[in-house]
């Protein structure tokens, strides 16, 4: 995989894994909102309960998660390459206009290759800097990230 951006480890947080699965079912999964529901939030920390996603430039990516005290995640997508690289933003909304937040904004950058009857999957979060990091890793999130991102395997996994 070729990287457009470079990683710095010290505001970026990186995951990488191989899917025993095909690459058409990894784009599925990542950007179906069936599918998202399933694998997005740790199970032991809630559901999605609502999902809404425009896989387009400029297209909305809105994730709604919590039981009754919801708390809604809304994005811009910024660049779609069908089953090769999916970017988006918190720091834009839907039509690229400016965001207003109250979150840590992240630029999140999907990159996935065939490997061999699999798929090879990477997750980067970009983030303004080391501050914006540490206290997203200080809230849970990169927890979080990590063990959605194992549901997110196993979910691909049962679509075979």
């Amino acid at each position: 995989m070729s990287a457009h951006f470079e990683v710095n480890p010290k505001i970026d947080f990186v995951l990488e894994r191989f899917i025993d699965a095909p690459r058409h079912l990894v784009w599925e999964a990542l950007t179906k909102p069936e599918h998202l529901k399933e694998w997005y939030m740790p199970k032991s920390w809630g559901a999605v309960s609502d999902c809404e996603m425009d896989v387009r430039p400029g297209g909305i990516f809105s994730i709604t998660t919590g039981e009754g005290q919801e708390s809604p995640h809304l994005g811009c997508f910024v660049e779609v390459i069908p089953m090769e690289r999916l970017v988006w933003t918190s720091m834009l909304f839907p039509g690229y206009r400016p965001a207003v937040f109250d979150d840590i904004p992240i630029t999140a950058i999907v990159e996935m290759e065939t490997a061999g009857t699999g798929t090879r999957y990477a997750f980067t979060a970009l983030h303004r800097n080391e501050a914006d990091f540490e206290e997203n890793k200080a809230s849970g999130w990169q927890q979080g990230t990590e063990i959605a991102i194992d549901q997110f395997v196993a979910h691909v996994k049962s679509l075979k």
